[in-house]
């Protein structure tokens, strides 16, 4: 393929000259360490770091041409096109580069503040009981068919969606279940991509720190319904219980929408719902068509995820008899809601929650175990929403029984000073409350106040394994340090 196909579409700031045009790539790359003889290499402008700063070392490697939106380092005399978009740009070429694999599939994206991740899981296990060979990119892994890939962001870059794409394709894959974050959104990671459908979970307040106000933040989850950047997608899957979902489709979309949540508003709903010890049970209706469900997950919450995922697939034409197995085979997802046994007398639960919203629905999954008290364990990240730390605070404050305030991912701030914002909200509140730093010692904590009957609730980090600090990142995972503590006080399961 020649450069001019490679980048046919892209906006162009300049011509490019006739001969480099004709010129022949072998490979497109926006990391200059993986660039090979031939390959176009993509210079980003970052927060931290000038992608320009890598194009000598891509031109050592055999790059023929930089592609940037900004102009060329002075002094610069090797081919460079400047183009109005690098990441779109980038979108655009990797379509092109390895034909086009998103329209010879069925993706469905998945956005929302809260539920993406569990929505993902449980629609993926959908498509594997129907036979499907699928692919899955999110927050904690990527899939693709038998493989298991490290996900170092919730929606990578649109060459690497691409390959994985083409890769699907070319084992016979059909179906992509991605969580689509804001950020990918508005960078513009998957501009261009063709969606067969697009799933809207929820917004609450959440990475204002990037986005500035809920009004922004609400238009970059808009543009997956709008096609960001490609056409719109056939299916929107859509929490008719959400505020801002109801104000995401327009009149004029040639999107078709299939509502769902529990109100009577709601196209597709649960009813009956039933906590029967083991897992959740209730009724899906769907116009005149009816099933039960049964799944293994806990929580209202999780009766909305897999609402969301009951619609997903029903729009890929699956029968509920496929859907009700794929949601009951879905045992559970890392770091969300995750029960921590080690032969304790009292429950330990794991969970991502990390904003208000999120913190209010794990302790109410929680309270629906029915214990005896709740311990609440979390701290919120630094260099991030501050407004958000009073309202987690409050949150706490008004639903557990006592809460133990710790570090989350205080990065280059004062871990105290975050505390602080947050116990401004707990202060509201009369509960209980343990003030300690550090995570671990804190956990060590939670499970000394805890009693027999009694559940303690791990919140804010969820699947992740590190802490980030300003001057380092240690390896940091609630799962062990529960694991760890608990056996510190004497438990251990009986199988070992």
């Amino acid at each position: 393929m020649t450069l001019n196909e490679v980048l046919a579409g892209a906006q162009l700031q300049s011509e490019i000259p006739p001969e480099l045009a004709r010129a022949e790539v072998s490979g497109l790359e926006y990391d200059s360490r993986r660039v090979q003889p031939r390959f176009v290499f993509f210079a980003f402008p970052g927060a931290k770091v000038d992608g320009r700063a890598f194009s000598a070392q891509a031109k050592e490697k055999g790059a023929i041409a930089t592609v940037s939106e900004l102009p060329a380092p002075d002094g610069w005399a090797d081919p460079w096109i400047q183009v109005a978009h690098g990441r779109q740009a980038l979108a655009l070429a990797a379509r092109a580069f390895y034909g086009k694999p998103d329209e010879k599939l069925r993706i469905t994206g998945i956005t929302g503040t809260n539920g993406k991740t569990t929505t993902a899981f449980l629609l993926d296990s959908v498509f594997r009981q129907a036979g499907k060979t699928t692919a899955l990119v999110g927050t904690i892994e990527y899939r693709m068919g038998s493989k298991t890939m490290p996900a170092p962001n919730t929606t990578p870059e649109s060459l690497d969606l691409e390959r994985l794409f083409s890769e699907l394709d070319a084992i016979g894959g059909t179906d992509v279940t991605m969580e689509v974050s804001s950020h990918a959104l508005t960078l513009g990671r998957v501009y261009g991509l063709h969606f067969h459908t697009a799933v809207f979970t929820n917004l609450t307040q959440d990475h204002l720190d990037y986005h500035g106000t809920m009004e922004d933040y609400f238009a970059a989850k808009k543009t997956l319904m709008d096609g960001a950047g490609g056409p719109p997608p056939r299916y929107a899957v859509i929490n008719r219980d959400d505020e801002w979902g109801r104000k995401l489709m327009s009149s004029g979309s040639p999107t078709e929408v299939l509502w769902y949540g529990l109100s009577k508003d709601a196209r597709l709903r649960a009813r009956h719902i039933r906590w029967v010890g083991k897992g959740l049970r209730f009724e899906v209706a769907f116009d005149k068509t009816k099933f039960d469900i049964f799944s293994p997950l806990a929580g209202r919450f999780n009766v909305f995820n897999i609402l969301a995922a009951c619609g997903a697939a029903m729009t890929c034409q699956l029968p509920p008899e496929v859907i009700v197995r794929g949601i009951e085979a879905c045992k559970g997802v890392p770091g969300r809601f995750e029960r921590i046994d080690e032969g304790q007398p009292f429950l330990v639960i794991v969970d991502y929650s990390h904003t208000d919203d999120a913190l209010r629905n794990a302790i109410a999954a929680a309270r629906s175990l029915e214990p005896k008290r709740v311990i609440t364990v979390f701290g919120c990240g630094g260099d991030r929403d501050r407004a958000k730390r009073p309202l987690m605070g409050q949150a706490a404050g008004e639903l557990s029984d006592v809460v133990v305030l710790t570090s989350d991912n205080p990065r280059s701030e004062d871990p105290l000073q975050i505390m602080n914002d947050v116990l401004v909200g707990i202060r509201r509140t009369d509960t209980k409350t343990i003030v300690e730093p550090d995570r671990a010692q804190a956990i060590h904590k939670a499970f000394d106040e805890a009693r027999a009957g009694d559940l303690v609730l791990l919140a804010g980090k969820g699947h992740e394994n590190y802490q980030i600090f300003a001057d380092k990142t240690i390896h940091f995972d609630d799962r062990e340090a529960a694991r760890e503590a608990l056996r510190s006080f004497g438990f251990r399961r009986a199988a070992e």
